[in-house]
């Protein structure tokens, strides 16, 4: 129990396969009802797909857990539903502090632009996000939430799956097209199929202890190397919802998990940091090794791997349940489509490809956090102190430390999917911003109607366009071709176009326009007039043109579904 959050217990029902009701062929069935499977399974139900989702529990994850979500998950969590009240319940933040012994060595900016829709980050205890999850997803027709539901066994074919899912009235088996796996770190999924996942276990632990106090820190992240009161360790310390507070306490390898965890034991290391006269209660106290693994594929047959059951990052940086929720958003996308026949299985290796890349790229920065804030001997000690005393004075040197490199959306710049510069045929070249493969970057607009709001709300679920028109009136060849984009029959799938202009256009438009009318979409993006850009559905570039072009945006459209090279 704790002091500031009561926790739901949703209710277990009756399965039809335990009602003598005829055998039924799911399209998908999630496992896990934690974040990413939420977040998958309501973004397959919002697109039209029927989802079962199965879980062992009857309530949210015990403990904070998960904290900070990055801004990009955000992005995400809006299309699901759900951003709105993990903005308006968490705490927003945006600038680190990093301290040697007791005195500051530097603080850094997260989001130094504005014109942003959602914050840098937001700090908020996963029961929290799970909860929003979970009552957004019991509104959806589509989406069976199926609690007391343990899965005892899976089979996995070339051309379905089968589970036997165990409740307090019986067994039954449950058959699907496709199942995805988001049972966790230690995945009983991953385990019934013989699969391995590899990496590294690093030698030491980390205390995490939630502690609700008045206090006047700043809603901030500050990460001591070696303070006055934890000599020669670690210690993060973030602000949660409800006047809770995230403090970690590096440990050592050679702690015994249970003892460190009694109040006796966690009580004076807090009393130390805060001093004799604050007072705080324990809410919740845990204690993590590190760990940097992550399957060789995350695709078994019929049966797909997402968050922490596909891999496992240390928890500096904020990379397990960012990283998860865009995998969620990387896959459902298409298996929407390969469900639909308008795109092959091919396309569903592509999310092995471009998020296995992701995970390669998450655990080299848990990795080398790890080496930094835990040094292995007497060298790199003092390499790693000399670094964080020079930064002090040296900006360079900043760059060096590191006690966790924030999330950031992943770039998939070597994405099978995308059509690079090169065979968009820039005229004159583009910048790097914005490349092929990157997410888009969010700018404020106004609708056709007058209403300001934010390109990113404007994008998602489907292929856009983006056509930049600058203040000139359309061409009706190019409007006319634009259109026929997402007109009848359009090939492969349809594209909506959305104009971008720097003021509101007069009349009612033929096409869906936007006005640019701050000019941050066309610095953003370096637009100038006939600029095309081809957005996927999760929001990543995958084509642009300094002049758009009918025939090469389909060809580009092709190769984002796999229908050819």
């Amino acid at each position: 129990m704790l002091s500031t959050y009561t926790y739901p217990r949703f209710a277990y029902r009756t399965p039809p396969e335990l009602q003598n009701a005829p055998a039924h062929r799911y399209p998908v069935v999630v496992i896990g009802a934690g974040p990413i499977g939420l977040a998958a399974a309501i973004d397959l139900a919002q697109q039209g797909v029927p989802v079962v989702v199965v879980d062992d529990d009857e309530t949210v994850s015990v403990g904070s857990r998960g904290l900070c979500y990055a801004k990009r998950t955000l992005e995400i969590l809006d299309r699901l539903g759900c951003g709105e009240p993990v903005v308006q319940k968490g705490v927003s933040w945006h600038v680190g502090r990093v301290f040697f012994g007791s005195s500051e060595v530097y603080n850094f900016e997260l989001l130094p632009e504005p014109h942003y829709k959602r914050p840098a980050m937001v700090n908020l205890q996963q029961y929290y996000l799970e909860q929003y999850l979970v009552e957004h997803a019991q509104q959806l027709p589509n989406l069976d939430l199926r609690w007391k539901s343990k899965v005892t066994g899976i089979e996995s074919r070339d051309d379905r799956a089968t589970l036997q899912i165990e409740t307090a009235e019986g067994s039954y088996a449950l058959e699907a097209d496709w199942v995805i796996a988001c049972d966790g770190a230690r995945s009983p999924v991953r385990r019934m199929l013989g699969l391995d996942i590899e990496g590294k276990v690093f030698k030491d632990r980390f205390l995490i202890a939630d502690v609700v106090m008045n206090a006047d820190f700043p809603a901030e992240r500050w990460f001591w190397f070696t303070p006055p009161f934890h000599s020669g360790q670690s210690v993060l310390l973030h602000r949660e919802a409800d006047n809770v507070w995230r403090i970690d306490f590096q440990l050592g390898w050679d702690a015994d998990p249970e003892e460190e965890k009694k109040p006796e034991n966690v009580v004076p290391r807090i009393r130390a940091m805060l001093g004799p006269d604050v007072p705080f209660e324990l809410e919740w106290v845990s204690v993590y090794t590190f760990q940097c693994r992550r399957m060789p594929n995350f695709r078994h047959r019929r049966v797909l791997f997402a968050g922490d059951s596909a891999h496992q990052v240390s928890p500096f940086g904020a990379r397990g349940a960012n990283s998860g929720i865009q995998d969620a958003d990387n896959l459902a996308w298409k298996l929407k489509l390969v469900l639909d026949g308008r795109a092959p299985e091919q396309l569903l290796d592509s999310y092995c490809h471009e998020r296995g890349a992701a995970a390669d790229e998450n655990l080299r920065h848990s990795t080398r956090s790890t080496d930094f804030i835990t040094p292995k001997s007497a060298v790199s000690r003092l390499f790693r102190d000399a670094t964080l005393l020079l930064a002090r004075s040296a900006p360079f040197a900043r760059s060096l430390v590191n006690s966790g490199r924030l999330s950031v959306a992943t770039l998939l710049h070597d994405s099978p999917l995308n059509t690079p510069d090169a065979g968009a045929s820039p005229r004159p070249p583009f910048p790097p911003r914005m490349a092929p493969g990157a997410p888009l970057d969010d700018a404020p607009v106004t609708d056709a109607d007058g209403h300001p709001g934010w390109l990113i709300d404007h994008t998602g679920n489907r292929f856009v366009g983006l056509y930049y028109a600058g203040d000139a009136p359309l061409d009706a060849a190019v409007t006319q071709a634009l259109a026929a984009l997402a007109g009848p029959g359009a090939d492969p799938v349809p594209v909506e176009v959305l104009v971008i202009g720097q003021q509101a256009p007069a009349g009612k438009p033929p096409l869906a326009t936007l006005s640019d009318v701050q000019g941050v979409f066309a610095q953003r993006y370096d637009a100038r007039p006939g600029t095309f850009y081809l957005v996927r559905p999760d929001q990543h570039v995958c084509a642009r043109w300094r002049q758009f072009d009918a025939t090469q945006v389909r060809q580009a459209l092709r190769r984002a579904l796999c229908l050819e090279a």
